[in-house]
């Protein structure tokens, strides 16, 4: 059966003989992810794939009218002009679309190639080797798994995923796959510094000092995961990654050259073109809440596709208070951003509140801040 709309997709998954649950689950415990159905020669991609988000005409979606903003900070340290001019690009970026490229940021090209080339590894070594860190066990500081949300998702994406802990607790180098670990260790290394300097010119696109988002604790906690995009034989039927928003204050992405991350934008799906040297910077749920809608998180996907892998790095900016010995800091709408004509719009919460909620909720293509809206 060819699929030409969404009312044969869903007549094909509507299937009384289907038991999704023991695909789901078999799929689980074969610990070789999507990888996995490749090698194992599947020619049609399991129902469980099977995407709400009907990507047919997918790429022909993309407004070319709609440029993604480019941000350069080269000089920003010793320019005031230049420094002032990348602070206001900024700003604008992230109160117009959630999302901005920086380039000339200090972290060398070959550092980044070789990051992507070590997820890269990773993903396409032996099944039997990959296996031994396929874990769904959040207390690891190491986990390889597909689809975080596995079982709760109404519909799995087309993506494996390894991540590791970088702060407050760094995962020890001994237990990062030797494929990757020098890498990994450089690079997250880089991309912590990274975090606290864009924090920075965040705080003063805000009008703020520039040390008080990392005075919050913002980039108190970092995670490392790197993603592999198979490619899909039928990539109209699912998605790489579906339409989300990030639950972090920040997400800073490194992405190859292949493309197929798209941001929605004035209700269009525009693409992120892949600029090589290039971080894809986007603001999180929590940044929008704290900043009382000033700057925006906004939905993006990423589309399967048939010819190539894709790879990306993401770091997640979030503090994960998990202080047993404390309470859990408490974030709300910023108070020098607030007055008589600009009232909080989110209630006060913790990070681990706000996490709970959103993990304990399928990616339904709704944002989790409806919730903490007052």
């Amino acid at each position: 059966m060819v699929i030409k709309n969404s009312s044969e997709l869903d007549a094909a998954s509507a299937d009384s003989n289907y038991d999704r649950e023991a695909e789901v689950k078999a799929f689980d415990e074969s610990k070789t992810g999507v990888k996995g159905l490749l090698e194992s020669g599947v020619t049609k991609i399991p129902r469980m794939f099977y995407s709400g988000e009907l990507n047919l005409t997918k790429r022909s979606e993309n407004n070319s009218n709609f440029t993604i903003p480019i941000v350069d900070l080269a000089g920003i340290h010793s320019n005031s002009d230049l420094h002032i001019e990348a602070v206001e690009k900024i700003g604008s970026a992230c109160q117009e679309w959630g999302f901005f490229q920086v380039i000339n940021h200090g972290i060398p090209n070959n550092v980044l190639d070789e990051m992507i080339n070590g997820i890269r590894r990773f993903h396409e070594q032996d099944s039997e080797v990959r296996k031994q860190f396929y874990s769904r066990d959040k207390k690891k500081k190491v986990n390889y798994y597909s689809n975080l949300n596995l079982f709760k998702n109404n519909t799995a994406n087309w993506r494996d995923t390894i991540g590791f802990l970088v702060a407050p607790h760094p995962t020890k180098p001994e237990d990062i796959p030797e494929v990757c670990r020098d890498i990994a260790v450089e690079y997250s290394k880089k991309i912590r510094e990274m975090g606290h300097t864009i924090f920075e010119l965040l705080s003063e696109a805000l009008g703020l000092n520039p040390s008080y988002l990392n005075e919050l604790a913002c980039a108190e906690g970092t995670s490392v995961v790197g993603h592999y995009y198979p490619p899909c034989p039928e990539p109209e039927l699912t998605m790489g990654a579906s339409k989300h928003t990030d639950a972090a204050f920040m997400t800073i992405l490194l992405q190859d050259e292949l493309g197929g991350l798209q941001v929605l934008h004035d209700n269009q799906w525009v693409d992120v073109p892949p600029v090589h040297g290039a971080l894809v910077i986007n603001i999180g749920d929590l940044l929008q809440l704290i900043t009382n809608d000033k700057f925006i998180s906004v939905f993006h996907r990423v589309l399967a596709s048939q010819t190539d892998p894709r790879i990306s790095i993401a770091s997640f900016f979030i503090n994960y208070d998990d202080k047993a010995e404390g309470t859990s800091r408490v974030y709300g709408p910023i108070k020098e951003l607030l007055s008589e004509e600009n009232k909080p719009l989110y209630k006060d919460t913790s990070v681990k509140e706000f996490s709970t909620h959103y993990f304990s909720k399928a990616i339904d293509g709704d944002s989790s801040l409806q919730a903490f809206r007052l």
